[in-house]
């Protein structure tokens, strides 16, 4: 006999009731009845199994189902209940039924057919919570959608719940909410005697479903063991559930930027080192969530896999995930080596790797600077490996991938022109992305602040527009407050941009664009101190990021006017070599030169500097002095240090005074 075992998953939960069910039920029991089962069958099911859930079971006035993507789970909760905002019109607004959801994500424990935990516990409470006809989220399931739904929810802050120790932070849709929502295409309800005509073929129907999915050839699954998902979806809680032990059906599709990072082996020779390589693992899993589009494997889920061989392929199908993150961590005296690596879970093709050594002198701040590197990384390497995957209908997210990837590349004319043109595509296919709409503004502004444009008046307008309907949508994103910032930056207004960036490292502390962002600011309003540190965090963060040529050019104009001018070379040089198509460097090295009396190359890097920057650039240095007046705005003590140090380079390198 084969005992079942519970196991844990991360699943996004889904629990509905009828409100005001017993006070419908006396006055009208077998017409609430029949009604209740006309909205399963007619609606609720169906929806369910659309948006790739199964229903885990059924009570008297009320439904919970799992979806694996919580994005799933929220479109078809809103679906439902705008699609229940139309119906039993007929009836007395007393004898209508409404619904309440509440949907959360969490680790439940999965046994047989039933799942239960915390995460199912503070599904049913949120729902609670809601008010009838609306829809009420954990603060976890509101971050991960971030953008991807249009849904106005608002901030119920931290609700204490039954039998929940610790508070939720609660989100709410409101019927109002609802009702904004475009219609979802379902057939007008029937009447009455339509409706157990319906009813009765649609039982039929669903019992051979079922029939056809016991006795279906196993090898049409990837793994052999699971059934199609759209087959694999309850209907309600008579119909044969999965037997005890059985695996959990996955999509046949892993999602997109899906990924579990496993537990970090330990090779120290100290078992008492545990903890750290678990405390890499925690904090990589929590640092990859905030990674947008990127559906990260719980804690609790990964760590079953612990001091098991690795099968990526079977990992991969065991968890639906398209990415396997795995790695080692090894102390030896006051050395730590920590080695991860990313495997595609399709192909078992190891996609990037990377070793780190350093010092065991601060444990904690050694963690946080590893984790923040392997996460910026990722969201590197993971954006190029999607945005390479071929796909014969492309929709809004595959072109705002694509318009990441393009990114990706040093910054020129042409890559700006290729990712805006992705992003114009993005938003065409969809106008309401918040997402879309922050990127294009971001590629507009980019090019804007890089001197990369012909037309920045008409760029710095349209990404106000674009950035006041992004920030109007998802006022608690972090991408749109980094687009709101780099508008600032391209609009001089450096004092208002430094909350936004702020705002943006309180959300991710690992985001090394927003450090780099901030280096400017501080340095445009006189904070000059400040801004080789942020610069240096940046670097270390994301050492490969394809922008590193403006953070190391950053840090070299800075000594330049610090009149330290043999760093300010080495720090131009790193930069020239990482990007020779920036002109930025060029004409930074042209000043360093002159300074340090070697007139050929800063005559060389000044001809250079003209020709990327475009004609009638640094013909003079009256020309670059107004220039870099009205288009940076920087503070007088700034302004001073060029005229001290940048100027008088500018001139030994030939650069006329009118």
């Amino acid at each position: 006999m084969t005992i079942a075992t519970a196991t844990r998953r991360l699943a996004a939960i889904l629990a509905a009731d009828v409100v005001g069910y017993s006070r419908l039920m006396g006055a009208d029991e077998e017409g609430t009845h029949e009604r209740f089962k006309a909205h399963f069958v007619e609606l609720i099911d169906p929806k369910i199994c659309e948006h790739h859930g199964r229903i885990v079971k059924t009570t008297g006035d009320g439904v919970l189902a799992e979806f694996a993507s919580v994005v799933d789970a929220v479109r078809c909760a809103g679906e439902i209940q705008r699609a229940m905002a139309d119906r039993d019109l007929d009836l007395a607004e007393e004898r209508r039924l409404r619904f309440r959801i509440g949907v959360n994500l969490g680790d439940v424990i999965a046994d047989g057919g039933d799942i239960y935990g915390d995460g199912v516990n503070i599904a049913a409470r949120l729902e609670g919570l809601a008010a009838p006809g609306g829809i009420c989220v954990s603060g976890t399931v509101r971050d991960h959608i971030g953008d991807r739904l249009p849904y106005a929810f608002e901030d119920m802050g931290e609700q204490s719940v039954k039998n929940i120790a610790r508070p939720v932070r609660a989100y709410a849709l409101r019927p109002v909410g609802v009702a904004a929502l475009p219609a979802p295409g379902l057939p007008a309800r029937p009447s009455r005697r339509g409706r157990v005509i319906i009813g009765t073929v649609a039982t039929a129907v669903l019992v051979i479903l079922c029939m056809a999915w016991w006795f279906w050839p196993a090898a049409i699954s990837p793994s052999g063991a699971g059934k199609p998902a759209a087959q694999a979806t309850a209907v309600s809680s008579p119909m044969p559930m999965a037997p005890a032990g059985a695996s959990i059906p996955q999509p046949l599709v892993a999602p997109r930027l899906s990924i579990v990072v496993l537990p970090f082996a330990n090779l120290s020779n100290d078992p008492g080192q545990q903890y750290f390589a678990d405390g890499i693992t925690e904090d990589l899993t929590t640092d990859l969530s905030r990674l947008a589009h990127t559906l990260v494997i719980s804690r609790n889920s990964a760590f079953t896999y612990k001091d098991k061989p690795v099968n990526a392929k079977q990992i991969g199908r065991d968890l639906g995930v398209r990415y396997v993150l795995e790695g080692s961590v090894q102390r030896l005296g006051d050395q730590v080596r920590v080695n991860a690596q990313l495997i595609d879970a399709e192909t078992d093709a190891h996609l990037w790797a990377e070793r780190f050594d350093r010092d065991a002198g601060d444990l904690f701040a050694l963690q946080n600077e590893i984790t923040g590197r392997i996460a910026n990384t990722l969201n590197i390497e993971l954006i190029a490996a999607e945005a390479a995957r071929p796909t014969e209908r492309p929709e809004a997210l595959d072109y705002i991938l694509r318009g990441r990837a393009a990114g990706l590349q040093p910054n020129s004319r042409d890559v700006y022109a290729e990712a805006i043109s992705l992003f114009e595509h993005a938003l065409a296919l969809d106008p309401q992305s918040a997402e879309a709409q922050s990127l294009l503004a971001n590629a507009l502004v980019g090019r804007v602040l890089d001197g990369m444009t012909d037309s920045a008046a008409a760029d710095i307008a349209r990404a106000e527009g674009l950035v006041g309907q992004a920030l109007a949508a998802s006022p608690r994103s972090a991408l749109v407050h980094f687009a709101k910032g780099n508008l600032l930056r391209a609009q001089n207004r450096w004092e208002e941009a430094i909350p936004e960036f702020e705002t943006v490292l309180a959300f991710n502390r690992n985001a090394a664009g927003a450090l780099h962002a901030l280096g400017q600011c501080k340095l445009q309003t006189g904070s000059i101190e400040e801004v080789v540190p942020l610069e240096e965090q940046a670097i270390r963060l994301s050492p490969r990021d394809p922008q590193i040529a403006l953070r190391y050019a950053r840090i070299g104009l800075v000594r330049l006017l610090q009149s330290r001018t043999d760093e300010a070379i080495l720090w131009l040089k790193r930069a020239r070599s990482a990007n020779p198509e920036h002109w930025f460097a060029h004409a930074g090295l042209a000043s360093a030169y002159g300074l340090k009396g070697e007139t050929e190359r800063a005559v060389a890097e000044l001809a250079e500097a003209r020709r990327l920057r475009g004609e009638g650039s640094f013909s003079s240095v009256a020309q670059t002095r107004k220039r870099l007046r009205e288009q940076f705005h920087a503070a007088p003590m700034v302004l001073g240090l060029y005229e001290d140090t940048y100027f008088p380079g500018l001139r030994k390198a030939g650069m006329p005074e009118q």
